[in-house]
């Protein structure tokens, strides 16, 4: 078995943005990192740069629509490393027309575009959950990247694919935590905020590494940390 100083994380979606910057933060708190990313090649060029900047991290192709992909990866964890201390589900899409037109409306939305979010930003998130928790043993740290626009408590108007596949999602983490209660395993959801990325945009109030410091703190609690909640900069916010 390969041995790491913080033990093992796996993050998806990480080649940029806030995946790429919970890969370096987990990396300089002395994690083994695995990066995650559909498209290989620049996902194999975020993992040599943060190498080069001193962290262990290590790129492995996941598309996490895809379930062949999903279980090559975890054969590739249970082969290499035996066990997993964190899984950060960061991959998402916003397939939605922008919310300033009427294309966003609800009454105007394909379902195939409702399909695509569903499919990466909930069920992808939920696929990994099921092929990847075993492998913690009964003890790791599970964080799902999720979004204001998925608050049933502030729900507005437009991009229903976005905001249905988030709110879906934030029930995966309920779900899952529940049936994970007396085990040492914790799963959280997490709003970054507005962040400016490709998907946030350039207006966005948070630089990437503010919004990435939640995700951080998701995925490092300590054991008498939360489970089951929906965090914003590390504090509770409603569903």
């Amino acid at each position: 078995m390969l041995m790491q100083k913080g033990g093992l994380a796996v993050v998806t979606g990480a080649y940029r943005g806030l995946g790429l910057e919970t890969c370096r933060g987990l990396a300089e708190q002395g994690y083994t990192v695995i990066l995650t990313a559909r498209r290989e090649q620049a996902g194999q060029r975020a993992a040599e740069s943060l190498q080069q900047a001193g962290g262990d991290v290590r790129f492995h192709a996941l598309d996490v629509t895809d379930e062949h992909s999903i279980g090559r990866l975890a054969s590739f964890l249970e082969g290499s490393f035996e066990r997993l201390d964190v899984l950060v589900n960061n991959a998402g899409v916003f397939p939605d027309p922008g919310p300033g037109s009427g294309a966003a409306s609800i009454f105007a939305a394909e379902l195939e575009t409702i399909r695509t979010a569903l499919e990466t930003n909930t069920l992808g998130a939920l696929r990994l959950c099921q092929a990847l928790i075993p492998l913690m043993q009964g003890e790791g740290r599970i964080v799902n990247v999720s979004s204001g626009m998925g608050q049933l408590s502030d729900m507005n108007g437009a991009c229903p694919g976005y905001r249905i596949s988030k709110t879906g999602l934030n029930a995966v983490t309920r779900i899952f935590a529940d049936e994970l209660r007396g085990t040492g395993i914790k799963i959280n959801s997490v709003c970054p905020g507005w962040v400016r990325t490709d998907m946030g945009g350039a207006n966005a109030d948070l630089s990437v590494a503010e919004g990435a410091r939640g995700i951080l703190w998701a995925a490092t609690l300590p054991e008498d940390g939360p489970s089951g909640g929906f965090f914003r900069h590390g504090k509770p916010i409603p569903w």
